[in-house]
């Protein structure tokens, strides 16, 4: 398994990833699916220095990416916070591809100038609240009934973690 920067032509994989992950109500808001053209302005929003967008190959493939998004990217105080966001191809989930990425998301955040990490995890989401559980992720913010599915709400809980610890 390799970690890498994501290229222009990963974003059809990234793009079926994120879809397969729409019906389960579980992990993003959106309701139906994305387009390719739909996400290449997000994707161009990534910077390998800054803001990466990274993937998981297994045996050719994407097993799975990670991305960083700008926290209140409109306020410079923020710089030192970044959202992450973590989705794994069906074929390869419960295999360690999630767990990689946020180690290597925790470990290489010094390097891009962030101190804190946070995730925004749908309550229902157990697997994702218990991954990030698993790496010292508290939580942070508990926002109730803020989505809602067919009728459904679904609370979202908020994740974080001081990954640069200043003495």
């Amino acid at each position: 398994m390799v970690i890498r920067d994501a290229v222009e032509a990963d974003l059809i994989a990234i793009v079926e990833i994120y879809n397969s992950t729409i019906a389960s109500r579980t992990v993003t808001a959106d309701m139906e699916p994305v387009s390719v053209a739909s996400r290449s302005a997000w994707f161009h929003n990534h910077s390998p220095d800054k803001r990466p967008l990274w993937v998981m190959e297994c045996d050719g493939e994407i097993a799975g990416w990670l991305g960083f998004q700008h926290f209140y990217s409109a306020r410079r105080a923020y710089d030192i916070t970044a959202e992450v966001s973590i989705y794994v191809s069906p074929k390869y989930r419960r295999q360690g591809v999630g767990r990689k990425l946020l180690q290597h998301a925790i470990a290489q955040s010094p390097q891009l100038g962030i101190k804190n990490l946070v995730g925004c995890i749908f309550a229902t989401n157990h697997a994702s609240l218990k991954l990030f559980e698993n790496f010292g992720f508290e939580r942070w913010g508990h926002l109730p009934a803020i989505a809602e599915f067919e009728h459904e709400t679904c609370d979202l809980v908020i994740v974080g973690r001081r990954v640069v610890n200043e003495g």
